[in-house]
């Protein structure tokens, strides 16, 4: 299994599992399923409502022997409703209370969105706070003191631009050391990947395989579906194995960790399989020229909500 090295020599594997959409009911099963098969990287968030049975299935594990705390990393996510800046220990508080944890591996920023603290989801304007009542460096300010204080070996952030990392690292002691983003073959963003590597900040990919279980109010009938696109059947073919495995390793292969979701068994000892798979420089190229450009998780449902302070800038490179 390849590796993300810290500047601390800590090491996070390439390949996770994701837990975002695992119900309530099956993200324990798959856990153990995951942890049994190999996997050592599990993220999480808090607004995934499933880290209380997530912390039920690493107690299970650590338990039972099937793995010990120091082997695992594990990442989690501050919610938008806990970015003021004496809010955000009490984010992760719980987090580690729901995960039944000392301590997270990674802890992100969820979104450079942030809401009142008594809101899940806005329904209107009233429920957000501007960059001028939370800005982002108050809260990094934050985290900052989380990593200090040991809850949080590393700190980052997820779904930020370019903008948006430098208004942090403008201000921050601690660069953010992880940006977590929507990244597959149609949506490879170059710019900010970049831009990331010439920082030395990490990147994840989600919603690799292009989030065709996404909640159906984020989709629409004429999405295309990334797992059936005519290149990446091709390779899958070509190499013998299936087109979610050519889309992990595609991802790999650019020094990128990757968490695909799964809660069945064969799907999740299928995906970290990819890790074996090798693309050549012909696979590379198709994938580099498929043609197709597109956002599964455009973030609508924070910039178009009435009087949104917020806009597609504030989450988005210019295409």
């Amino acid at each position: 299994m390849r590796h993300i090295t810290f500047a601390n020599g800590d090491k996070m594997p390439m390949l996770g599992l994701g837990t975002w959409k695992s119900a309530p009911g099956e993200v324990y099963q798959a856990i153990l399923w995951a942890l049994e098969a190999g996997y050592r990287h599990i993220d999480c968030a808090a607004v995934y409502q499933n880290e209380k049975e997530v912390g039920e299935a690493f107690n299970k594990a650590f338990s039972d022997g099937l793995v010990k705390r120091e082997d695992l990393f594990v990442t989690s996510k501050l919610w938008n409703n806990a970015h003021e800046e004496h809010l955000v220990e009490s984010g992760l508080d719980k987090t580690l209370s729901d995960l039944q944890l000392d301590y997270v591996d990674l802890y992100l920023i969820h979104w450079p969105v942030s809401l009142k603290s008594d809101v899940m989801f806005p329904k209107g304007g009233e429920d957000y706070l501007t960059y001028e009542q939370a800005p982002l460096s108050g809260t990094w300010k934050a985290m900052e003191k989380l990593k200090e204080a040991g809850k949080a070996r590393h700190i980052g952030v997820s779904n930020f631009n370019i903008s948006k990392l430098q208004e942090v690292m403008a201000s921050a002691v601690v660069r953010p050391e992880m940006n977590q983003i929507e990244l597959h073959p149609y949506l490879p963003q170059e710019k900010l990947v970049t831009f990331c590597k010439e920082h030395e900040i990490a990147l994840t990919a989600y919603s690799p395989l292009g989030s065709s279980d996404r909640p159906k109010a984020r989709r629409r009938d004429d999405d295309p579906v990334l797992l059936e696109a005519a290149v990446i059947q091709e390779i899958a073919k070509k190499h013998q194995v299936t087109a979610a495995q050519v889309l992990i390793a595609w991802a790999i292969h650019r020094d990128i960790a990757v968490i695909p979701k799964s809660v069945s068994k064969d799907r999740i000892i299928q995906n970290l399989a990819a890790k074996d798979v090798t693309l050549d420089s012909e696979d590379l190229k198709k994938i580099a020229a498929i043609g197709h450009q597109f956002r599964f998780i455009d973030g609508s449902f924070f910039t178009e909500v009435p009087g949104s302070p917020y806009a597609q800038s504030d989450l988005w490179e210019e295409s």
